[in-house]
């Protein structure tokens, strides 16, 4: 069979249930402009397997990047962050994404879902305990605090003085404040003669009050009960499956006494007469994508599994499950996704050999380097030199606004002028011919149908590291970090992480113990120099206070 080509924008999808094709020839972040794409026009949900973590965080940005200004959800189902039998319980973030996509997934009429091999080989929660313990909040209810205390307790909510994270409430008087999982905000309720008047956001950090709501949806805060019934059915499905004493059991005693310790997530069917897994969750019609490398890294995790449980099943005070009744096999991986159409996704080519199904390999090619050198006297020419031999459009991604504005300078300063643009699907909607918005992309995209191209910040200044959005941290503003040495102008004040403000005053070649190195040259008040290797870059970011000329250095 001689293979078909499309172009990313109009993607091909199985017709039948299924039915199962293979896309090939995707380079770059092609293949995730082609599932949102896909994604947009299918009329039931997408899941898309990815090979780990760090893929499945990739295709959120991608995703997020190419549907923006649709009205498109994008749900992820993220991992445990923890080995298997692992003594610590994941944070409560994860467990309030997990809930979420768990919550959304069987009503979802269009959408992605976005999953990790070994992710989807968990058995999950049944439906009806999501379904059975979820509870919508309206203005205008009747509210019996003592009630409401005593259920968001048995749901696994913790009573706090000050709520911060997901899974906490707090009482003061007739203001509730609530983390529901699934909420990206906490919420204020403000009760009136038992009866809730108000629901607002508010800032976990200075507490002040954000938006109005009509209602929330209040989930479990575990992906297992604690109620009284639940440690019945627990100690019963113990003392089942482990011999021995289970009062000599930490894990059995706690439970016993309403307690979740940590590590508690790899019992999770004990609490339940049968456990569900995300095919179950699945609407009718979903289309499955499985990513290039998937299938190895099922039986990967399956592996090591395995061997985990090997290792460690011979704690007499702390029985393991075996691993078939927490996780599925890759087998069973494989059947699950054949009850519904499929598409195989490989990052390259793949002839089709046997004629076992159809191959479409798409108009793409790899997005090559465009290295901007700061020491050279021509810092672009890679970059001006690809878009003279290049005839179709350019779109630049920038990471953040503060990063489009200054690789929007430093491009100006070099004689390209693109057009500044809210999104993708505005710049594909124009006629111009350079473009830049922000996308945190670490791939770039270049098709030969049409001919278009990303440019995305990785092809320009290197590979960075991938930032964890998940969780909150106290860290320099990424928007103002000096990625290459063609965005410092000598004499622009710079801010060093532990040194503070001092005046660039451009480079100098040292030579330390028998090397020479290149150094950039900072000045600090009084004259004081500071000499900063240029392998230390981004421990500099850009001043972004007062003018320029009166910086105070330090």
């Amino acid at each position: 069979m001689t293979p078909t080509s499309k172009s990313p924008l109009d993607p091909s999808l199985p017709t039948k249930a299924q039915a199962i094709i293979t896309w090939g020839h995707l380079y770059g972040s092609a293949g995730g402009l082609t599932i949102a794409t896909a994604a947009l026009h299918h009329a039931a949900p997408v899941i898309v397997i990815t090979e780990d973590t760090q893929a499945a965080l990739r295709l959120d940005t991608e995703l997020r990047f190419f549907s923006a200004g649709s009205d498109l959800p994008i749900l992820s189902f993220p991992d445990w962050e923890t080995l298997p039998y692992d003594h610590f319980s994941p944070h409560q973030d994860i467990i309030s994404q997990r809930l979420t996509a768990l919550y959304h997934l069987p009503g979802l009429k269009r959408g992605v879902l976005i999953v990790p091999a070994a992710t989807l080989m968990q058995r999950v929660a049944p439906r009806i305990f999501l379904e059975a313990n979820s509870l919508l909040l309206k203005v205008g209810d009747a509210f019996d605090m003592e009630g409401m205390r005593k259920r968001l307790e048995a749901g696994g909510y913790r009573c706090v003085s000050q709520v911060i994270e997901h899974g906490e409430f707090a009482v003061r008087g007739a203001l509730v404040d609530l983390f529901p999982m699934g909420s990206e905000l906490p919420y204020r309720i403000d009760l009136f003669d038992a009866q809730v008047e108000t629901i607002r956001t508010f800032d976990p950090e200075t507490q002040r009050t954000l938006e109005k709501f009509e209602a929330i949806h209040l989930l479990p805060a575990r992906e297992f009960p604690l109620t009284e019934d639940a440690i019945t059915q627990f100690r019963q499905a113990f003392r089942q499956r482990f011999e021995g004493d289970p009062n000599r059991s930490p894990i059995y005693r706690d439970i016993s006494r309403g307690l979740a310790p940590a590590g508690i997530e790899y019992y999770l069917p004990l609490f339940f007469e049968r456990t569900d897994t995300l095919f179950d969750y699945l609407p009718p019609a979903s289309l499955v994508i499985a990513q290039d490398g998937s299938g190895e890294a099922a039986k990967h995790f399956w592996t090591q599994a395995s061997e985990r449980y090997e290792q460690l099943r011979h704690d007499v005070e702390r029985p393991l499950l075996a691993p078939e009744q927490l996780f599925l096999t890759p087998k069973e991986i494989t059947k699950g996704s054949a009850a519904f159409p499929g598409v195989r996704l490989q990052r390259f080519e793949q002839p089709d050999t046997q004629g076992a199904a159809p191959v479409i390999t798409y108009a793409s090619a790899a997005p090559p380097p465009l290295p901007i050198d700061g020491r050279s006297t021509h810092p672009t020419a890679a970059l001006k030199s690809f878009l003279a031999g290049f005839d179709g459009r350019v779109l630049f991604a920038a990471e953040s606004a503060g990063r489009r504005e200054a690789l929007l300078d430093l491009l100006r300063g070099n004689e390209i002028h693109p057009k500044p643009f809210e999104g993708w699907q505005a710049f594909l909607d124009s006629d111009a011919r350079l473009g830049i918005t922000i996308g945190a992309l670490e791939q770039g995209l270049l098709l030969t149908d049409p001919a278009l191209a990303v440019i995305a910040e990785p092809q320009l200044f290197g590979a960075r590291a991938l930032q964890q959005r998940r969780r909150k941290a106290a860290v320099r503003d990424a928007e103002n970090v000096v990625r290459n040495l063609a965005e410092l102008a000598v004499g622009a004040p710079v801010v060093h992480e532990n040194h503070g403000v001092g005046r660039y005053l451009g480079l100098q070649m040292l030579t330390v113990g028998d090397m020479e190195a290149e150094f950039l040259t900072l000045e600090y008040a009084g004259g004081d120099k500071l000499y900063v290797p240029v392998s230390s870059l981004h421990l500099i970011s850009r001043y972004t206070g007062a003018a320029p000329e009166n910086a105070p250095l330090h």
